[in-house]
């Protein structure tokens, strides 16, 4: 597979990847892939992440049904990372909110704050 060729994991095996909308540009996520979480990921045009804490390939949404389906992909120049640009169904934080990136810390010193809306009640999805 030409991408596998183009990329360098690390010593663990692994490469970030950086989850973007394709329709708006919002950074959505970061997360991991190993070698057969990016081979899954091309071949089935759905986003699959290696899950560190479970030790384990998994779909993204394969609880939640929150799928990513993959538009584009880069590899930066070095080609230690990933870019993924997808169309998000409903959300990809699993706290509720359509980012993992919804909470801003102010340059003000007036601590953080919650910049999104939830679009979806994580206690009813992750039980």
């Amino acid at each position: 597979m030409e991408l596998i060729s183009n990329v360098k994991f690390d010593k663990n095996g692994l490469i970030p990847a950086i989850i973007v909308d394709v329709n708006d540009g919002q950074v959505l996520t970061l997360c991991y892939m190993n070698d057969e979480a990016l081979k899954t990921t091309v071949e089935t045009g759905k986003v699959h992440v290696f899950r560190r804490s479970k030790g384990r390939l998994m779909l993204k949404g394969e609880t939640s049904g929150h799928t990513q389906t993959v538009k584009e992909v880069y590899f930066d120049c070095d080609g230690n990372s990933l870019l993924f640009k997808v169309e998000q169904n409903v959300a990809a934080c699993h706290a509720g909110y359509k980012s993992c990136y919804y909470q801003m810390c102010g340059t003000d010193g007036n601590g953080i704050k919650i910049v999104e809306e939830k679009v979806f009640d994580d206690t009813k999805v992750y039980k």
